[in-house]
C-alpha cells in the first residue's frame, strides 16, 4: 500500500448516482393523529430473503484445548466516518443466498476461516434493524463453529478488488481490553461488536457474582 487512506473530498449526492442506496421521505401519522415527515436511507440491493446482510460471530476453538476459545475481527478504513473501524466480519447476502450460506462466504473471504458449521442464526425478532432512526436496513448474526484439530492455522482471505481488510484473531474474553488499545491508536469499533463484547464482559461478571 503506498499511504495512508484519507477521505478527500465530501459533496451531496444525487439519487441517480447512487448505486447502493436511495433516500426516501416518508409521510407518516403519529398516536395523536398528526401528519409527519421523516427521511430514510434505503439499499437497493435487498433481495428475496428480506435480510440485507449478515454479520459474522466465528468461534475458533482447539479440539485439544492448545489455545483459548478466540474469534476473528477485522480493521478497514470507512469513508464514511473518515477512520478505522474495528468490526465482525460481515457482508451482503446475495440472490438466492441464504443468510447462513452468506455467512460462510463471507466469513472465507474476509478472513481465510471456513466455517464447519453455524452454531447459531439469530433466534431473536428479525430481522433485526441496524440504525432505525436513519435506515431500514436490517441484518442477522450468525454464529458459525470453525475447529481445529490442534494449534490455530492462519489461511489467505479471499478480498475483491478494492477491498482492504486486516484480519485479527483474539480471545473472545479479552475483546474489551483489545478495544482500549484501539482507541489509543485513533481507531473506533462498530457497535454491533461492541455491544457483543460488553454483553460477554458483563455476563461474566454476572457469574462471579461481580454485581452488587
Amino acid at each position: 500500500m503506498s499511504g495512508t487512506p484519507k477521505v478527500l473530498s465530501s459533496e451531496d449526492l444525487s439519487p441517480s448516482e447512487a448505486k447502493w442506496v436511495t433516500l426516501k421521505k416518508l409521510r407518516w401519522r403519529d398516536p395523536e393523529g398528526r401528519e409527519r415527515v421523516w427521511e430514510s436511507a434505503e439499499r437497493t440491493t435487498r433481495g428475496p430473503s428480506g435480510i440485507d446482510a449478515v454479520a459474522i460471530l466465528a468461534i475458533l476453538r482447539s479440539e485439544k484445548n492448545t489455545f483459548p476459545t478466540s474469534t476473528v475481527i477485522i480493521e478497514q478504513f470507512r469513508p464514511s466516518v473518515g477512520k478505522y473501524v474495528v468490526e465482525l466480519p460481515a457482508g451482503l447476502i446475495d440472490e438466492n443466498e441464504t443468510p447462513e450460506e452468506a455467512a460462510i462466504r463471507e466469513l472465507e473471504e474476509e478472513t481465510g476461516y471456513k466455517g464447519k458449521k453455524v452454531l447459531q442464526s439469530t433466534t431473536l425478532l428479525e430481522p433485526l434493524i441496524v440504525s432505525p432512526g436513519m435506515t431500514n436496513a436490517n441484518m442477522k448474526l450468525v454464529t458459525v463453529d470453525v475447529p481445529f484439530p490442534d494449534k490455530l492455522e492462519t489461511f489467505p482471505q479471499k478480498l475483491d478488488a478494492g477491498e482492504f481488510i486486516v484480519k485479527r484473531v483474539v480471545e473472545i474474553c479479552k475483546l474489551s481490553e483489545e478495544f482500549r488499545e484501539y482507541e489509543r491508536k485513533g481507531y473506533t469499533v462498530d457497535a454491533r461488536l461492541g455491544h457483543f463484547a460488553a454483553g460477554f464482559e458483563l455476563s461474566q461478571r454476572l457469574a462471579k457474582g461481580q454485581i452488587e
